[in-house]
């Protein structure tokens, strides 16, 4: 099971947790966070989504200060890429799985006290992707 943080297209987010995600499927099913037990889970299809955040935690870290840079004490694994969205948010991490064309792709963000150990990044949402 894994506890997401969804961000859609239009903006708006959904929390809970998930324990159907496959990236090479079209959708995954979403237990919402604070639902009453045994509620039917949404059904999330990744046309509508930007991103789906594996997070640490569903409170996140407000205290935290969003950072886009790399630790230069800590060696950073994979290929370092930043993404732009269409909506203008940008995200700096690592990969070691993106492909031009794929539908989606994995980062690791390059902030590690992020509240995100990993993210998805719906293809189809990014302005722009570019190897750093």
């Amino acid at each position: 099971m894994n506890q997401v943080v969804v961000h859609f297209l239009d903006g708006h987010v959904a929390k809970g947790i998930t324990n159907d995600f496959v990236a090479t499927k079209d959708r995954l099913h979403l237990a919402p966070s604070g639902a009453a037990p045994g509620s039917k889970p949404m059904e999330i299809l990744f046309s509508e989504a930007k991103a789906i955040f594996f997070a640490k935690s569903l409170q996140g870290q407000p205290e935290h200060h969003k950072s886009n840079a790399f630790d230069p004490s800590k060696s950073a694994l994979g290929r370092k890429l930043s993404v732009t969205f269409k909506d203008g948010e940008t995200m700096v991490g690592t990969t070691q799985g993106y492909q031009p064309g794929r539908p989606g792709f994995f980062i690791i963000p390059a902030d590690s006290s992020s509240n995100n150990e990993r993210c998805f990044i719906v293809s189809a949402a990014t302005k722009e992707i570019r190897m750093l």
